[in-house]
């Protein structure tokens, strides 16, 4: 601060003997006087604390507009570049013009009042001489190593800098027009950019482009007056066919700027433009841009694109067109409500230049960038696609060429097909039509499966969709081309053949698919539609391929609508003719026929299918695939695999079972749950092989809740078998309680497209992993639907029973015995209740139940001896049967 004080001081000196002295010695007090400051701002971090810095800077700014003045004065082009060069650098015995430069450099980055003072100076019209001679003159001197030196670069970035601070301002370009030289360089940009100077280039644009911003009416009555638009645009022309590409798009970017940028203000500039086929010369340029690198200059192709895209606002009058809506349409779309908010174009020649270039360009990223500029235009205002696709129709004329364009293209140009129905809630019909017949054609492949993806989206969206592709016979076409390839996949029987289902041809065969099920989601008439083509047959041979099974089995459940025997029929025979590996087919299908099975009405038709049996023939096929270890055929599945198809098996008998007193009278007169225990016996996880050893004494007891922690949710190790066992028990207990059929127990799992079966990638590492419980939220049944009675399904017991003998391992008595005793005592809770105990008696099955365990009835040192007899004792409190009584 006492620096600056001092500073202060003698500065206040200066301004008193100034106007006496010579201006020699004025000057040579000056000169003294700077080096002090700028000392000052070193040390002080760069804050001025100087009360007559305006008046300083005035000074300062006067003196080196002084001094670059006589520098050039009546000196030739080349003569006065190195002048000023000498003016500048910090080299020779004279520092004085890079001291005063300096001075100005950070006097200029103060505040707008002494900004406003730099301006009144002149600095502003001689600094644009000094542009202009550094732009157009090239200098061969360099040193040493052929680059730039660090004095030139330091030079350089002062004099830009002071030029942006000063030109950003109007006043400052209104003090530039005194120069005459704006006008000379605009035009000079456009007709020496091949003879300029290399270093120069670009920091010439970004002074012309901070003037551009600035402008006001008297730059644009000068610059019109000069002819200086029509001048560019006529040396541009000559430069579009000599010039690379990325350097006719640099100059052209700085004429295209004045010509934007002043419209606010007013559209001469824009007028003389289009007078002088500016838009044919940006055509030209554009087209020329194919196959330019994004290294060559892309940043100034891309900001040409997004003034034209401007432009295309710039208009005096608003377009006046009506439309015909066809309907029908979206319930929400109003076409009345769609009124303008400002943004909307009023300039189609300008946007017929993006037109012209998308169609006679298959340059991927011009023609990404023309696409991004329509998408834009639309979100400026909505009614702007109206505008356009009823003048020029764009969209619809590209739909013609859209398969000539790179596949990125490709896929960018339906995104913005699907987003006039996604953001703007309307219905292109006419757009649509051609986007089928392109679909029909199939002239290249990647094109229609992005073109099926964007009406799959669209008819995801709303269910018109699945009327008006019926009508327009989309629907149609798509099973005439899955009849075709299912007859393929028929003959070729698993066989390989080259190319057919490879690649692009596959995918579209699984988007079909797909659009067919979202074409017959709630839609019965459409399903019709599908049954009466005699589709059903073909549609099911895409059942073995998993990468069409989704789409597939969607189709199939939407036929079970008007036909829940033909569903079963298709499901249960799948089911029944699916091979023994084959555990993700039958996972899927069973799955599929849970989801049916909630409705109650196709209980029968799963009855008389023969849907009991054929569920059961699954676990039959599962003989010995939970062994531990494993062998054969199961040595390289994943024991997961194995208990989620059981899970989802049980799963499926007992949502046929629920609240279906046929089906569960059929399933218990045929001795099904007998069948059912003699199946999951023979899974390998419970014993088979022969007679028990001596019962031991237990050294401790666990409940059957406390195994269930004990084996899931601790790290207390448990063999393999017995986790397997207590998962079949849990699933039987819900089972009993009737409602296996609501729990979840298994993360979903989507194959993406193309991935290998997972049934031959899970080895023996995946034997470890075991499901992790989760419940699904509602899962129980209500407490009102259940009464005081936990037992639903009673055969469900007795199949707990008959499997607690087969609890057993050698090498693990002791904690076979303690499992089994568990187990026992859960059955015991089960029938606390009298209504569950009449549940029992009343199902005949309690001669069963005898029977499965006689040794642990006759032997009163069994374990299983006490807690069995308990049940027996509960029971007999109701009425016995006779065969039970002898």
């Amino acid at each position: 601060t006492l620096q600056w004080e001092t500073l202060g001081r003698q500065f206040v000196e200066y301004e008193q003997v100034a106007p006496f002295l010579v201006p020699e010695e004025q000057q040579r007090r000056l000169l003294d006087f700077l080096p002090l400051f700028l000392k000052a701002w070193e040390q002080s971090a760069g804050v001025i604390i100087f009360p007559n810095i305006q008046l300083l800077a005035s000074e300062v700014s006067k003196l080196l507009t002084k001094e670059i003045k006589r520098n050039l004065n009546g000196k030739p082009a080349e003569e006065a570049r190195l002048a000023l060069e000498q003016l500048l650098q910090q080299k020779g015995e004279a520092k004085n013009g890079r001291l005063l430069l300096k001075s100005v450099y950070l006097l200029s980055q103060t505040d707008l009042r002494t900004m406003w003072n730099i301006i009144g100076s002149g600095l502003p019209a001689a600094l644009m001489q000094c542009l202009y001679l550094f732009f157009t003159c090239p200098l061969k001197k360099t040193s040493d190593d052929g680059e730039t030196s660090e004095d030139d670069t330091q030079t350089q970035e002062m004099l830009v800098k002071i030029m942006l601070n000063m030109y950003r301002e109007e006043q400052g370009v209104e003090e530039l027009l005194a120069a005459d030289k704006l006008q000379s360089l605009i035009i000079a940009t456009a007709s020496l950019w091949d003879q300029c100077s290399h270093s120069w280039k670009v920091p010439t644009g970004r002074v012309l482009r901070t003037i551009s911003k600035a402008q006001t009416k008297s730059s644009i009555v000068y610059l019109q007056a000069m002819d200086c638009i029509k001048i560019a645009i006529q040396n541009l022309f000559k430069l579009a066919d000599t010039l690379p590409a990325s350097d006719v798009c640099e100059a052209a970017s700085i004429v295209l700027c004045f010509v934007k940028d002043s419209y606010p203000i007013s559209s001469a500039l824009l007028t003389e433009f289009e007078n002088n086929d500016g838009y044919q010369l940006l055509l030209k340029i554009l087209l020329r841009c194919e196959g330019l690198q994004q290294n060559e200059g892309y940043s100034y192709l891309d900001e040409i694109l997004d003034m034209l895209t401007c432009l295309t606002t710039c208009g005096k009058t608003e377009l006046k067109v009506s439309g015909n809506i066809v309907h029908p349409q979206l319930p929400h779309f109003n076409f009345e409500r769609t009124r303008s908010s400002g943004m909307t174009v009023k300039n189609l020649q300008a946007f017929q230049v993006l037109q012209s270039i998308f169609q006679k360009s298959n340059d991927q990223h011009l023609c990404g960038r023309i696409l991004a500029a329509i998408g834009t235009i639309w979100a400026w205002d909505t009614v702007n696609f109206f505008l356009l696709e009823w003048t020029l129709q764009p969209i619809n004329q590209f739909t013609d060429i859209i398969h000539f364009k790179p596949h990125p293209v490709q896929v960018q140009f339906f995104r913005l097909v699907e987003s006039i129905v996604l953001d703007l809630s309307y219905v292109p019909h006419e757009i649509l039509k051609k986007v089928q017949y392109l679909i029909k054609e199939n002239i290249v492949p990647f094109c229609t499966l992005t073109a099926l993806r964007c009406l799959l989206s669209m008819t995801r969206k709303d269910l018109l969709f699945s009327d008006i592709f019926r009508d327009s016979g989309l629907l149609g076409l798509l099973l005439a081309l899955l009849r075709k390839q299912a007859k393929i996949l028929r003959k070729s029987a698993g066989t390989h053949l080259p190319g057919l289902e490879e690649g692009t041809e596959k995918e579209l065969n699984a988007v079909m698919l797909k659009m067919v099920a979202a074409l017959t989601v709630a839609s019965v008439r459409n399903t019709v539609v599908l049954k009466d083509y005699g589709m059903v047959p073909y549609i099911k041979i895409f059942l073995d391929d998993e990468c069409y099974r989704s789409a597939t089995l969607s189709i199939l459940e939407q036929l079970s609508v008007i036909n829940y025997e033909e569903y079963m029929s298709i499901i249960i025979g799948a089911l029944c003719s699916s091979t023994q590996g084959e555990l993700h087919l039958k996972r899927d299908l069973l799955k599929s026929l849970l989801r049916i099975l909630e409705s109650p009405k196709s209980h029968s038709a799963f009855r008389t299918c023969s849907g009991f049996n054929g569920l059961l023939s699954l676990l039959s096929d599962m003989e010995g695939a939970l062994q531990d270890p494993p062998s054969g055929l199961w040595t390289a599945v994943g024991q997961n695999c194995i208990l989620e198809l059981v899970f989802y098996t049980l799963q499926g008998i007992t949502a046929a079972l629920h609240m279906d007193p046929v089906n569960s009278n059929f399933f218990q007169r045929n001795g099904l749950f007998e069948k059912m225990a003699e199946d999951l016996g023979s899974l390998g996880c419970f014993w088979t092989q022969g007679e028990w050893q001596i019962p031991l004494s237990l050294e401790k007891t666990r409940t059957f809740a406390e195994f269930l922690d004990a084996a899931f949710c601790s790290s207390e190790p448990f063999p393999i078998w017995l986790k397997n066992c207590i998962w079949i028990l849990n699933f039987l207990d819900h089972m009993v309680k009737g409602t296996l059929h609501l729990e979840s127990y298994f993360k979903e799992r989507k194959p993406g497209m193309g991935e290998a079966s997972r049934d031959d990638q899970e080895g023996p590492q995946a034997q470890e992993e075991h499901p992790v419980a989760f419940k699904r939220p509602g899962n129980e049944l209500p407490a009102s639907a259940l009464g005081d009675c936990t037992i639903v399904h009673p055969g469900a017991v007795c199949v707990m029973v008959r499997l607690l003998p087969k609890l057993y391992k050698e090498g693990h008595s002791q904690l076979s015995q303690e499992i089994q005793c568990a187990v026992a005592d859960h059955i015991q809770s089960l029938v606390k209740s009298e209504k569950s105990r009449q549940v029992m008696c009343g199902s005949g099955l309690l001669s069963t139940i005898i029977t499965s365990c006689q040794d642990a009835f006759r032997n009163e040192s069994h374990p299983l001896h006490l807690p069995l007899t308990r049940v027996f004792e509960k029971l007999a409190s109701q009425a016995i049967e006779p065969d039970v009584l002898r």
